[in-house]
């Protein structure tokens, strides 16, 4: 599933870089650059449904740029990995199986965790009402299990559920933003879903599904780099004793 879903965004990056080409999809047509800001923040509430501005430029009117900066978050996750795996004698992992944290900072970084992941979720969740969106709140997510390990809590990271949640929410952005192409408009990332009501939490069509995406992928890369740097790996009893 991953590597399928990492096929996926490269050739969708590719196809980004191949569309920056100007001319070779269109005649190149003069525009006016001072009215392109005008022209959005007029056409958003129509175009997207979403109150924020900014949050329709990044999913919709530059969306495919949205999924290059996904897809240079997963290679450099990737990165990380290939790179910590090969440091010897665990350098990270033992700096962080140091020190236990002590009682207050242990206690208190489970109590903090769950606060700090439902900020993450409501910033997700709003951010085409107000300032937000997948990667921020992706990152908070993230930033939750880290404290975590910080304070010495030992924590058992589901690393297959991880690599799924990573490639669902991958080939969910895709598959969203090619939804668009059944719609009037026939283009990737067209917002073809209702909008709903405006100003509400169920509007915007398609855009809080791909922040959805964007944050689940975000968060879950985010917390493999994690557990890669700083987890012991799992020894296996039966080779340490001899056994077959």
């Amino acid at each position: 599933m991953r590597k399928l879903t990492g096929l996926l965004l490269m050739g969708g990056f590719v196809l980004y870089l191949v569309a920056l080409v100007p001319g070779m999809f269109a005649p190149e047509t003069p525009v006016s650059l001072e009215s392109i800001g005008k022209d959005i923040i007029a056409t958003t509430e129509r175009v997207s449904g979403s109150a924020n501005v900014v949050t329709a430029i990044v999913v919709q009117y530059r969306g495919l740029d949205t999924l290059g900066e996904v897809t240079v978050l997963f290679v450099s996750a990737l990165g990380v990995a290939i790179l910590a795996s090969g440091f010897k004698d665990n350098v990270f992992k033992t700096m962080f199986a140091a020190d236990d944290g002590g009682f207050v900072l242990q206690y208190g970084g489970r109590f903090l965790m769950p606060f700090i992941v439902l900020i993450g979720v409501y910033i997700i969740a709003h951010g085409h009402l107000s300032p937000g969106g997948g990667f921020p709140g992706g990152v908070l997510i993230a930033t939750a299990v880290f404290i975590v390990i910080l304070t010495g809590e030992s924590v058992k990271i589901p690393h297959r559920l991880l690599s799924l949640l990573e490639g669902a929410a991958g080939l969910g952005f895709i598959g969203l933003g090619a939804l668009g192409f059944l719609g009037a408009d026939q283009s990737f990332l067209a917002n073809t879903l209702p909008k709903g009501e405006f100003m509400t939490l169920f509007s915007a069509g398609f855009i809080p599904f791909i922040y959805a995406m964007v944050g689940i992928k975000v968060a879950s890369e985010l917390t493999t780099v994690v557990a890669v740097l700083t987890q012991a790996p799992h020894h296996d009893t039966a080779k340490e004793e001899g056994r077959p």
